[in-house]
């Protein structure tokens, strides 16, 4: 095994097969002809313990969507931060909305703009599923499921070792790129690197709350939020833990299903057989949703979907497949829609029972039949499917199932009119998906400054998570291109998120080469 060899090894782990390890060998072969990245790898060497402490600084202030206080907390740190390197810095409100922080860097002569987006707001959380508090931020010399060990952040050493992990709610999702997009001007600056275009840094406090007010901001405020290309610095890099561009998302949108039984509940000795158990008859109906394989088996559901281009079935058949080492990671014995590969599924929509209710659970759990049982679902989309008819596709699905549906809780009479009796209400959050083309000038420009920063990097024409990408481009006019840094195993949107190191650092590099692109 030859040096180049051993130190991919120690980035990426020894469970990579051989093909997949080829590739990030030569992508680290060809990585730092960027001369921003290298000033920004320069200066972190030397800084690794300021860069940290303003990072655990901003991961302790909460920051749930609905806690308006914290959040404002939140965009007056980042305002901070960003003022004292430079740029001129605004929040931007409307009513009953949480802030936008926006902050510029002019260049003179500069003819076009370059926004940069991430979102300061995280997941709503327990935090008795945490290890670590999760507004304590953690260090722990590897992952939890490792046996990672808590290293005091007063006593660590530096510099770190990049396999050591930080958990604190939003460590990855999604304050990492604001402390990335910061640090890198202050390697800019020390390097006397200058920007070619205007910079627009734009940071949202409720993308994790559905972006419910994002649209009425950007279409109130245009001339402040107008920019040719919008870098959209959120989600995880490839499995594979190579760089990753996505030159689009799955839309989103979410329902409540909830089925009802007898007003009360009921003693199951002395009612079962004769009071329908609405948890039964909520399996039941999302069992006919969705077949073993995963396909979504509500009438109409694919139709619509936009295709892929050739350039886009060529990036896609280029990837690297991460499928076994990620089935060896999860213990997964089988996959849904096997043999169909993750990256190929994931530019197809999904329907998701994200959670399910009925009763107490566990050890709470008492004989009776219940009186209502819940679904919460979310729904991925893809480009060329909307929102609003997908919703009815499954409304009217339910229907044929033998349902009477409303979309309130249902009153003693509507409950005793009809046999069967589902409220569906769909959320008013959400999005439909979009896709930039791979053939544009510009997509071909980040692409050419992206892999002169990290090396050869994945391209996918759809990531699977979902980003605000349709409200930002229909009302701006403009194009997104996804560039996300965390590692793909952050634990993002559940119990004890986390960043690796290594991530953190790749990404202060990688912004520093697209603030100059």
């Amino acid at each position: 095994m030859n040096r180049r060899t051993r130190a991919v090894r120690s980035i990426v782990g020894p469970v990579l097969r051989p093909g997949v390890l080829l590739l990030l060998i030569a992508a680290l072969a060809s990585a730092q002809t960027n001369p921003a990245s290298a000033a920004a790898r320069q200066w972190r060497q030397v800084h690794e313990r300021e860069i940290l402490a303003e990072f655990v600084d901003l991961l302790a202030i909460p920051n749930l969507a609905r806690d308006s206080a914290n959040i404002r907390r939140n965009a007056q740190a980042i305002s901070t931060m960003f003022t004292k390197r430079g740029a001129v810095v605004q929040l931007v409100e409307e009513p009953g909305a949480n802030p936008v922080v926006v902050a510029d860097l002019k260049t003179p002569g500069a003819t076009r703009t370059i926004a940069l987006y991430a979102h300061y707001d995280g997941q709503p959380l327990d935090p008795a599923e945490w290890a670590s508090p999760p507004f304590t931020p953690t260090l722990r010399d590897k992952p939890i499921e490792k046996d990672g060990q808590v290293v005091p952040l007063a006593s660590a050493k530096f510099p770190l070792d990049p396999e050591m992990r930080l958990y604190a709610r939003s460590a990855s999702d999604d304050k990492a790129p604001i402390l990335a997009m910061a640090v890198a001007l202050d390697a800019l600056k020390a390097a006397g690197l200058r920007t070619r275009s205007n910079i627009r840094f734009v940071f949202e406090g409720e993308e994790e709350a559905g972006s419910v007010n994002l649209g009425r901001i950007l279409a109130a405020h245009k001339e402040i939020f107008a920019a040719d290309l919008w870098l959209i610095c959120d989600g995880p890099v490839a499995q594979t833990r190579q760089q990753l561009i996505a030159f689009g998302a799955r839309g989103v949108t979410t329902i409540s299903v909830t089925t009802y039984g007898p007003r009360r509940e009921l003693h199951s000795g002395h009612y079962g057989n004769w009071a329908p158990n609405p948890a039964m008859m909520l399996v039941r109906l999302l069992t006919s949703m969705k077949d073993d394989s995963g396909r979504v088996l509500v009438p109409g559901f694919y139709e619509g979907i936009a295709p892929l281009s050739a350039t886009e079935k060529r990036a896609i058949a280029e990837a690297p497949v991460p499928d076994r080492e990620l089935m060896l990671e999860l213990w997964l014995g089988r996959t849904e829609s096997s043999p169909a590969k993750l990256l190929d599924l994931i530019q197809q929509p999904s329907l998701n029972i994200r959670s399910l209710a009925s009763s107490r659970p566990g050890a709470l759990a008492s004989n009776v039949i219940p009186a209502t049982a819940n679904a919460s679902i979310d729904i991925r989309l893809v480009k060329g499917m909307d929102r609003v008819k997908t919703v009815e596709r499954v409304i009217e699905h339910i229907r044929t199932q033998g349902y009477f549906v409303t979309d309130h809780e249902p009153p003693a009479a509507e409950r005793m009119a009809h046999p069967k009796v589902v409220s569906v209400i769909n959320s008013e959050a959400g999005y439909n998906a979009v896709r930039t083309s791979m053939d544009l000038p510009i997509s071909q420009e980040v692409i050419r400054v992206v892999e002169s920063a990290r090396g050869i990097t994945a391209k996918w024409p759809t990531m699977g998570g979902s980003v605000p990408l349709e409200m930002i481009e229909e009302t701006l006019g403009t194009r997104t291109i996804t560039i996300p840094i965390a590692n793909h195993d952050n634990s993002q949107h559940t119990s004890n998120e986390n960043i690796r190191i290594q991530n953190l650092w790749d990404g202060i590099e990688l912004m520093a080469a697209l603030i100059i692109m």
